[in-house]
């Protein structure tokens, strides 16, 4: 197999404005329903085609020391999965550049591994997968990477592989992590400690046509993980109160398995307002004002 030019991909942040979570099933995994949108900020994928079959990772950004890119890297997992579909001979060097935090609940794994996956499968020649394929493929590599191939809002269900459209107007919000991580298999071990699984909820029907109307609608909705979250990561309570206590934000939440949370504004004016009150108050925290909604994959080949 030949191969096209050096591939260009952005991947999102995947943002959870609802999760609720049920007790384990046969397999181990944790049901879900989640109305799950995507950032504006995100990380970014560069994928050069070699021959030869050698798949590599090198990592740059801000948040690059702590993500080794060790042979099970989600990243190169997605990429072997991929080479295996496409029957593909050529290998690709796969230079990430990570600017989310680590273990921070806005899928900045699964959006990359994703990313992966659509940049090679436009890295490489040959006939192009669809959605579908690509989506049958993550499911192999985790509950969140399925819904990060399209970076659409999407209505999460079951083990993460059934996936529902929904309407969702853009949100301004700021997003906010403490500097600590939640990773992802202790919270959900601390979920089941405490036998919360019993609450399992459904999330929100339909779409909203303003941030208003979903400000109001994902109020009745919640994060089921949160209370696990916060015995494994107690800065995430100090997060949540400073997002509650500003007054330009309408609702406050932790996304995924955290430690970010995000809160959702009226207008993006609100958002930027609070964002830098934030960034001033809390130096040491990561705070990004963004829109939330959907993300175009900002494929680009050189």
């Amino acid at each position: 197999m030949t191969s096209s030019g050096t591939v260009t991909v952005f991947a999102p942040a995947k943002i959870n404005l609802t999760l609720h979570v049920g007790r384990p099933m046969a397999d181990g995994r944790h049901p879900l329903d989640s109305l799950v949108a995507f950032a504006d900020v995100g990380d970014t994928l560069v994928v050069t085609p070699t021959r030869g079959g050698e798949l590599t990772l090198e990592i740059d950004g801000p948040f690059a020391a702590a993500l080794a890119p060790e042979p099970d890297n989600l990243v190169l997992r997605a990429a072997r999965l991929m080479q295996a579909r496409k029957d593909a001979h050529a290998g690709a060097h796969i230079r990430l550049t990570k600017a989310l935090p680590i273990a921070s609940g806005i899928g900045g794994g699964s959006a990359d591994a994703a990313a992966t996956l659509r940049a090679l499968n436009g890295a490489w020649d040959g006939p192009r997968l669809d959605d579908d394929d690509l989506r049958e493929i993550a499911g192999a590599l985790g509950a969140d990477v399925p819904a990060c191939i399209a970076s659409r809002p999407v209505r999460m269900l079951g083990d993460g592989r059934t996936l529902a459209p929904f309407a969702c107007p853009q949100l301004p919000a700021v997003l906010i992590n403490p500097g600590a991580p939640a990773p992802t298999g202790a919270v959900y071990r601390a979920f089941d400690a405490l036998d919360l699984g019993d609450a399992f909820g459904s999330s929100p029907e339909g779409g909203w046509p303003t941030p208003a109307a979903a400000i109001t609608a994902l109020g009745t909705a919640r994060n089921d993980l949160e209370p696990a979250a916060v015995t494994v990561t107690p800065s995430i309570t100090d997060v949540l109160t400073a997002l509650a206590a500003d007054p330009d934000i309408a609702l406050a939440r932790l996304s995924g398995s955290g430690a970010t949370c995000f809160g959702l504004a009226h207008d993006a004016a609100a958002a930027a307002r609070a964002s830098e009150r934030l960034a001033t108050a809390h130096m040491g925290w990561w705070v990004r004002r963004t829109m939330l909604g959907g993300v175009d994959g900002r494929e680009t080949t050189a």
